[in-house]
């Protein structure tokens, strides 16, 4: 299986979830007008990776503004790694904002307290 990696945009996120390490890395903006399309895919690789995973997976998120589409799309994507986590993958969340922004902190701890699996919230130091 290879890696998913879509390449930063002015509306997409960096996306780059290893098969061989398990560390998934969701970075930058996600400004979708539809970010269904998007996302599906994401949820898809994700779906075949768990039929053989790595020994532990890390979803690294370093978000720097998502908008309410596509807040609803990372919601769904913590909520299939926590079906998998909950089916017995060791799973862990990074959730990284920047000292000063309260909204992407918050969106964290949102998130957090829905989807009930390991998630460390962290200052990121430039």
């Amino acid at each position: 299986m290879k890696d998913l990696i879509i390449e930063k945009s002015k509306i997409s996120p960096y996306v780059n979830f290893s098969n061989k390490t398990g560390i998934f890395r969701l970075e930058g903006r996600s400004i979708h007008e539809n970010p269904d399309a998007f996302y599906r895919n994401v949820f898809k690789w994700v779906d075949k990776y768990f039929q053989d995973p790595a020994k532990k997976t890390m979803l690294i998120m370093k978000l720097e503004y998502a908008n309410s589409g596509s807040s609803k799309f990372i919601l769904e994507l913590l909520r299939i790694i926590k079906k998998y986590y909950d089916a017995g993958n060791p799973c862990i969340v990074e959730w990284y904002y920047e000292e000063d922004d309260e909204a992407i902190h918050n969106l964290g701890l949102h998130y957090k307290e829905s989807v009930q699996i390991p998630f460390d919230i962290k200052i990121e130091y430039e």
